[in-house]
């Protein structure tokens, strides 16, 4: 019964997430982050039991039919919404909480050939952006999104909001979310490189001001 109660959830997740559903039947039949999600609980539960091939081989089979790569290793929670999830891949030991939502082209992976734990903790209610790397042994803390395309090399603290190559959190909200709850606005996202420019055209303003009172009330540019 568990596998079934795990299914719904993850229905519940796409109509939750994805305005486009329009019915269980269309949602069961034509979503791949779905199937991918289906297919890697049988996977898993395999793994678990010691088997090695025939979890690699759904693991195979799901990817040829969905796009979508998820090691049978990785421990998925309740609620992950995969959208349209064409170029996802998620590594061995990568462990993914309730409520998650992922785009295409995320990569949660790895760095280096160590063995053990080499791949993302992914916390509650956390939205990665389409195209977003995510790589090495670190946690992304509850409640955070990764901004689309950014490359994430170092912890994530919970509530944050995190852009960029590589990836920095640029916003703390410190706001918990309701429980269940996901910020799918990952448009919405503070852009540090327009600050920056901002700052500095603020940085000079004021200097050309100082300059041209310095200069005695000539303009900087005619003095030049």
């Amino acid at each position: 019964m568990k596998f079934i109660d795990e299914l719904k959830e993850d229905i519940k997740a796409v109509f939750e997430r994805d305005p486009a559903a329009k019915s269980i039947l269309e949602v069961i039949l034509c979503y791949p982050g779905l199937h991918a999600i289906i297919l890697h609980r049988l996977a898993h539960f395999l793994y678990n039991k010691g088997l090695v091939i025939l979890p690699r081989l759904i693991s195979e089979f799901s990817r040829f039919i969905t796009g979508i790569e998820i090691h049978p290793g990785a421990k998925i929670g309740r609620g992950l919404f995969i959208d349209h999830g064409m170029g996802v891949v998620i590594g061995e030991t990568t462990e993914i909480g309730d409520n998650c939502t992922i785009y295409q082209g995320v990569t949660l992976g790895g760095t280096g050939k160590d063995k053990g734990k080499r791949h993302p903790t992914i916390g509650n209610n956390v939205v990665i952006g389409a195209g977003a790397k995510v790589l090495g042994p670190f946690k992304v803390g509850d409640n955070s999104k990764i901004g689309a395309g950014a490359v994430v090399l170092k912890e994530v603290p919970p509530n944050s909001t995190v852009v960029g190559v590589p990836g920095k959190a640029v916003r703390k909200c410190g706001v918990q979310v309701k429980k269940n709850e996901v910020d799918l606005e990952h448009n919405k996202l503070p852009d540090p490189v327009e600050h920056e420019i901002e700052y500095l055209r603020h940085r000079i303003e004021l200097l050309e001001k100082r300059i041209s009172e310095l200069e005695g009330g000539k303009r900087s540019d005619e003095a030049i």
